[in-house]
């Protein structure tokens, strides 16, 4: 029923924000030039890797010796904006009708992580990834990693349709007040190491 839910929902979603994905991708291209679209292997049910697309918010911008500048510093107001509007996650919708995420669950992280996670941490994945979850409702980005990973295991004990639709609910008024939308303001949320 989940999945049957998933479907329709990410294709009647996909069939009324068609226009603003176009819109967004013309900006996009315009600021930020080639690919419009980020692409990036992130473990999904099971830990199984799949390719999750998100629209790009940062630029190609590299130091004198070649190196790659930080997140913070090739990010653009374009891609800030996109990111405080979570509107840069549209694209995931796609990932939703091929199955390999759905509407509500653990949000998907870095592949690098798999390793570093405990038994109990690691049983986010056994449900799909999702476009909004329970720790992205009660905390997003303001949440430490401990509270991240319980909140997704409570998700995964108590998932059920109408948790979803609340869930889904809460997502429009968190992401319209753009509630933790960045931790002390940085372009990116401090990576995990399996302590903190």
């Amino acid at each position: 029923m989940k999945r049957a839910f998933d479907f329709v929902a990410a294709l009647a979603i996909l069939s009324v924000v068609s226009p603003v994905l176009v819109a967004l991708a013309i900006l996009v291209r315009v600021n930020m030039g080639s690919p419009v679209l980020f692409r990036q292997v992130r473990p999904g049910f099971g830990g199984r890797p799949f390719g999750m697309v998100k629209f790009r918010s940062m630029r190609d911008a590299y130091d004198g010796d070649g190196n790659l500048l930080s997140d913070a510093d090739r990010i653009t107001p374009l891609g800030q904006f996109l990111r405080a509007t979570s509107l840069d996650e549209l694209p995931e919708l796609w990932n939703v009708l091929k199955g390999e995420m759905s509407l509500v669950g653990p949000r998907p992280l870095a592949m690098a992580y798999l390793p570093l996670y405990s038994p109990e941490q690691a049983r986010r994945h056994e449900v799909r990834p999702g476009l909004t979850g329970w720790a992205q409702v009660n905390g997003r980005n303001a949440l430490t990693w401990s509270q991240k990973f319980s909140y997704d295991v409570w998700y995964v004990d108590n998932r059920s349709l109408w948790l979803d639709i609340r869930i889904l609910l809460m997502t429009t008024k968190v992401v319209g007040m753009r509630i933790g939308v960045a931790a002390g303001g940085q372009a990116e949320v401090e990576s995990f190491d399996g302590t903190n």
